[in-house]
């Protein structure tokens, strides 16, 4: 079998690192036309196309993403090889990139990569935005997995697989200097005012249903999309607030706050979202086949 040819590997390198024929033709002193010509025969030689055009600009196909990341580590593994000799330390390490919706618990994001933090082989980058925002950076290969408490929606063009990780009652929680007695639900919302997630949670969704079907029109007190938010507020409100218990699991545990109603008929669900790739990272394997327990103390 033929050996991979490093120089046409090193004008993929630089055309993807530049994503321009031309740059990276002026770069490596080369004409452009010799450029596609070394170009092709590495996509002959991996047997896949590499880049295609949008817009007259040149993107990475997934298998050129797979491709540049072994260039990448390839050239890298050439510096750190001068390095090793001059007794520097390595720096060679996977990149693990992550998406999470602005609606999903923090603390339940750090329970799922915590076997992958502090990991001296393994770069976390993690990026925050809508979900519809974070499905478009999964389809052009610049996320590895999006965290959200929605499935994507599945069709015959995107294919994504929305893996359920875990489901969690939620509950409605105050500060325990306004009292701790048992409430119930929904009757306790007649009385007592609540700071609710925005409308896009389906928490929020199956909370409106409740109050509709039992006749109640609550206070109010705000309306919060971010879930780091919440938990602010969660401290700070006078009245309930209504969250998954694993958004305020320390505040449960210190005692600054406390469970008044968990309410079962409400389940928040954790989704982590990954396309259908032929070539997928296997950092993302190898966090899914972990077991995830939540938990969150009273």
């Amino acid at each position: 079998m033929a050996q991979l040819n490093y120089h046409h590997l090193r004008y993929f390198w630089a055309i993807a690192h530049q994503r321009s024929l031309t740059k990276a033709a002026q770069q490596l002193h080369v004409s452009q036309s010799a450029l596609s010509i070394q170009l092709k025969q590495l996509e002959e030689r991996l047997g896949h196309q590499l880049f295609e055009r949008r817009n007259r600009q040149l993107v990475l196909t997934e298998a050129g993403r797979i491709a540049l990341a072994y260039a990448d580590s390839i050239f890298q593994a050439g510096e750190e090889l001068i390095g090793t000799l001059k007794h520097q330390a390595p720096r060679r390490r996977q990149v693990l990139r992550v998406g999470s919706v602005a609606t999903l618990s923090r603390n339940f994001q750090l329970q799922l990569l915590r076997p992958l933090i502090g990991r001296a082989d393994v770069e976390l980058v993690l990026h925050s935005a809508t979900q519809r925002e974070l499905l478009a950076q999964l389809a052009a290969h610049t996320l590895d997995l999006v965290l959200s408490n929605q499935p994507a929606p599945r069709d015959a063009a995107t294919g994504w697989h929305s893996h359920l990780l875990a489901q969690q009652s939620a509950s409605l929680v105050a500060q325990a200097a306004l009292g701790r007695g048992r409430l119930r639900f929904p009757e306790a919302l007649r009385e007592h005012p609540v700071v609710l997630p925005g409308t896009a949670s389906s928490l929020r969704a199956a909370f409106d249903l409740a109050m509709d079907q039992a006749g109640i029109r609550p206070q109010v007190l705000a309306e919060v999309d971010d879930m780091a938010m919440l938990r602010l507020m969660a401290r700070e409100s006078a009245g309930l607030t209504l969250l998954p218990p694993v958004v305020v699991r320390d505040e449960l545990k210190s005692g600054v706050l406390v469970e008044r109603c968990r309410i079962a008929q409400m389940q928040e669900s954790f989704f982590a979202i990954s396309p259908a790739r032929r070539f997928p990272n296997p950092l993302v394997r190898e966090l899914l086949a972990k077991p995830l327990t939540m938990r969150a103390r009273r």
